[in-house]
């Protein structure tokens, strides 16, 4: 897939799933309408987490759109597998950085039928990763995408062991 194109289907993509999700469905639960306030460190906290959360789901979007040349869309998957990024501290930055982007409203709007509604999509996310994302992408990408899985973990970010992107994969990317 050229890159123009990916990048345009990723916008497309980010509006429809991410837009959907942590935009317009907290829109549809609150109004936008804060409920009793909660102290102003909390409110601030949410601020700060809604911004960091935007700011990884942008990266990891143009990360897959760059890297893989293709889409997280499922319709129109990446040519290459993404480690690069934001992915090799965690492999699911984008559901983690919409999870972010949901409980930052919920504390900054002091509403928390938002933080209900993020405990709904930790559980939607984590059905489709497993019974989806993973089967899909290691029939995809083989050994590869295995050796991802064991080198990366799927829920908890942290440091890379060897300091860079996953090693085996990003080699075998490099020559692809």
């Amino acid at each position: 897939m050229r890159r123009v194109r990916a990048a345009a289907g990723t916008a497309v993509f980010l509006v429809l799933a991410p837009g959907v999700v942590a935009g317009l469905a907290p829109w549809w639960l609150t109004g936008w309408q804060q409920g009793r306030p909660y102290p102003w460190p909390a409110r601030i906290a949410g601020l700060v987490l809604a911004g960091a959360g935007a700011a990884v789901l942008l990266g990891a979007f143009a990360q897959f759109a760059a890297e893989g040349r293709g889409t997280p869309a499922p319709v129109a998957p990446t040519e290459r597998l993404v480690v690069r990024g934001p992915y090799r501290f965690v492999r699911n930055p984008m559901y983690l950085a919409v999870l972010a982007v949901i409980a930052g409203q919920a504390l900054w709007l002091s509403r928390p039928v938002l933080l209900a509604y993020a405990a709904a999509v930790v559980g939607a996310c984590v059905a489709f990763v497993h019974g989806y994302e993973q089967p899909t992408l290691s029939r995809r990408y083989g050994e590869q995408y295995r050796a991802y899985l064991r080198d990366v973990p799927g829920w908890w970010p942290r440091r890379p062991r060897t300091g860079g992107a996953c090693p085996r994969v990003s080699e075998h990317n490099d020559r692809a």
